[in-house]
């Protein structure tokens, strides 16, 4: 090829699954991935949102997906995502939810609903901690009882993808996605030698032979190198702002600590003092208990002494009294 094309570019993508022209791709993706999740294969499809390249040169390079529906009325949702944020889950689940239900118009009946099934190709991890890389997201309960079999989501993580020996028709699709941009058209490797691979590295040629379209395409890929260079700026500049506040959270919570520290320091300093109080208090009211003993018994010894002296003073009365008798009776003798 002339310049290398990365099929991830969604407007490359778009041409590879959503082109009238490659209406088997299609169906043949669809069922490679999908597999046993459906009734039976599909056979037809009609492409509701079919590639059109003007809206790529003259509608600003919005981004799109691929949509379709079988012959039995199922629905079909396709997107690749090649920039990962956090509502990108709540995103992916309500894309799915409005095309399940713009089914019905005014008057019609919830039986006309029929299963509607999205595919999200993602080239970044979409759950980091978790190896898989094909997720199936259906209603189901947590043991695993089905609410409705109305399809679901299914996520594949390009970025986990590791397979180099394909055993599926999905590993081959998504080891295309993955090596796009270095296969030869000239020389494709073995796993390449299909009908439908040989189809898609034709569209890749397109683009690359094609000076109108590579130049759309190489519009779209810078127009996402710098969506990319912008997330890189914002996720940094988040992280800047995270550590930051992490720094600042730490400061916070070792100067709350060491007031913490300090309050319990002071409060058991009041505490030794409140002691230091309460033993005084104790002492004083021993203190006063003992002046108290000492002034009772300055008081008995006191009263024992007032006793003494009227003891002395009685006696010495009775003496008196006894010399004045004796005296008396001297008299009565002369």
């Amino acid at each position: 090829m002339k310049h290398p094309i990365d099929p991830k570019i969604d407007c490359v993508f778009k041409a590879l699954l959503g082109a009238e022209d490659n209406r088997n791709l299609l169906m043949h993706f669809l069922n490679a991935v999908l597999g046993s999740d459906l009734a039976s294969p599909i056979t037809d499809v009609d492409i509701l949102n079919p590639y059109n390249e003007r809206e790529y040169l003259d509608d600003k390079l919005s981004i799109v997906d691929v949509k379709a529906r079988d012959d039995a009325g199922q629905l079909y949702q396709i997107e690749i995502q090649l920039l990962n944020y956090n509502h990108l889950p709540a995103r992916i689940l309500y894309t799915w939810a409005d095309i399940y239900s713009q089914q019905l118009q005014n008057g019609e009946h919830y039986d006309q609903l029929r299963p509607t099934y999205a595919i999200w190709l993602l080239d970044d991890k979409l759950i980091p901690h978790d190896g898989d890389y094909h997720h199936a997201f259906k209603f189901r309960d947590s043991k695993g009882r089905v609410l409705l079999d109305h399809g679901g989501i299914w996520v594949l993580e390009l970025k986990k993808f590791q397979a180099q020996a394909i055993e599926t028709e999905e590993q081959r699709w998504l080891r295309f996605f993955k090596e796009g941009p270095q296969l030869n058209d000239v020389a494709l490797p073995d796993w390449m030698n299909t009908q439908e691979m040989r189809q898609a590295m034709s569209t890749l040629r397109q683009f690359s032979e094609k000076e109108r379209n590579y130049h759309a395409y190489q519009a779209r890929q810078n127009f996402l190198r710098e969506q990319k260079t912008i997330q890189i700026e914002l996720e940094d500049e988040r992280e800047a702002k995270l550590q930051a506040l992490i720094a600042l959270r730490e400061a916070t919570e070792r100067e709350e600590a060491a007031l913490r520290e300090k309050q319990v320091a002071m409060q058991e300093k009041q505490a030794a003092m409140q002691e230091k109080q309460a033993a005084m208090q104790e002492k004083q009211v021993a203190m006063q208990e003992k002046q108290v003993a000492m002034q009772e018994k300055q008081a008995a010894m006191q009263e024992k002494q007032d006793a003494l002296q009227e003891k002395q003073a009685a006696l010495a009365e009775i003496e008196r009294l006894k010399a004045l008798l004796e005296k008396t009776s001297e008299w009565k003798n002369t």
